[in-house]
């Protein structure tokens, strides 16, 4: 059975870097190859390894990054983004992240305030603002007290640049039926059965839609962290998972738990390839269900603008866990008074329309790193 969809004619495109696989593609200072990824060398305290240019062929508006990373208690990695265009910088450094897993030492955070007549920071995302900008170039430092005998290891880094916004929705995308009809096992977490929890994380359950998604996805990769690494959550709660990646998705600056980045980041602890992107149009989307994929995707939108979704907001995440045998998707939302209601179906149209206009088409793709990825198009977005 097939359809036709609306979509846009966004350029969006995706390079990922997995290390110490790419290692020679950039390059690296104070760094060796160790234990799957990039670690310090010798007793140094500050390492790099920069990528190499990534032209993506188009005028590009935003870009977000992701990565993975181990990040021992005291250490922490920066990561840093510029522009490009032709055969030189067309901005300067910008930093988007000093993370790290824990959050006893390190303050894990955006940096929030940078901006210059090229482009600014907002959060997890930069804007290009001024700059004539084709391509982008990424940056890692990886840091350790001096006396650490430790360090973090690098493990991917890569980034997803969009072009303009556009409201063209000048030609149909025929609708793949590979997906439609299949549901995902994804296990229902109700964010809502945490209202008033550790308001410290950004106000507590009510808002902690992206980590509840995240949490969602890990479970059914059956890559969720073990009891003792939440065992100081107390009362252990509802569910104390979610809790956990609550407090270590938390972003000091943002004072919430939503920043894009850091959530596949701390995906990206448990033993799953992580990274943000964003697709064109759930035709795009279809391919990964149909791969066994499921996507955590982020929408704004107002109350009932979509049957089924009977509240306002600015932006909110959900996973899109498959597609009823006509084409409507189906979603754990992660707002629901418990974990029974999770589970909604929503018409296509109308859902693919919030999800475009709200984030442009973000999409965390979480995924063990055996479970291959489908084949991407021809301008590739993953």
């Amino acid at each position: 059975m097939t359809t036709t969809a609306p979509t846009t004619r966004r350029d969006i495109a995706y390079r990922g870097f997995h290390l110490p696989a790419d290692t020679t593609s950039g390059s690296g200072d104070g760094l060796r190859a160790s234990g799957g990824g990039l670690a310090l060398d010798g007793g140094v305290s500050r390492g790099t390894w920069t990528s190499p240019p990534v032209p993506v062929g188009f005028a590009v508006a935003e870009v977000v990054p992701s990565w993975t990373a181990d990040t021992p208690d005291g250490c922490w990695v920066e990561v840093d983004l510029r522009g490009w265009h032709d055969d030189a910088p067309s901005t300067d450094w910008y930093r988007l992240a000093r993370w790290a897993a824990d959050d006893r030492t390190v303050r894990r955070t955006s940096l929030p305030g940078q901006r210059d007549s090229a482009a600014r920071v907002d959060t997890d995302t930069l804007i290009v603002t001024g700059a004539t900008v084709t391509g982008w170039q990424a940056r890692v430092t990886l840091c350790r007290p001096a006396d650490d005998p430790t360090g973090p290891v690098l493990r991917s880094i890569g980034a997803v640049a969009t072009g303009p916004a556009t409201a063209d929705h000048g030609y149909d995308q025929p609708a793949s039926s590979a997906a439609w009809g299949r549901v995902l096992d994804v296990p229902r977490y109700s964010q809502r059965l945490h209202a008033g929890q550790y308001p410290q994380w950004g106000g507590g359950g009510d808002s902690w839609c992206s980590p509840t998604c995240t949490s969602m996805v890990l479970a059914y990769w059956d890559a969720e962290p073990t009891p003792d690494r939440y065992a100081w959550v107390e009362p252990s709660g509802p569910r104390p998972v979610v809790v956990h990646a609550a407090r270590h998705c938390y972003d000091h600056a943002y004072a919430g738990a939503g920043n894009w980045s850091f959530n596949t980041a701390y995906a990206g602890l448990h033993g799953v390839d992580a990274f943000v992107t964003r697709l064109r149009s759930l035709v795009e989307a279809e391919a990964f269900v149909a791969a066994g994929i499921p996507l955590i995707v982020s929408a704004a939108f107002r109350a009932d603008e979509v049957p089924g979704l009977g509240y306002d907001t600015g932006g909110h995440l959900m996973v899109l866990v498959g597609f009823t045998a006509d084409g409507d998707p189906v979603l754990n939302d992660p707002y629901a008074p418990d974990d029974g209601t999770v589970r909604r179906t929503v018409p296509r149209r109308g859902f693919e329309a919030v999800w475009q206009r709200g984030s442009g088409g973000v999409a965390y793709v979480l995924r063990p790193a055996s479970v291959p990825l489908p084949p991407p198009p021809a301008q590739a977005n993953w």
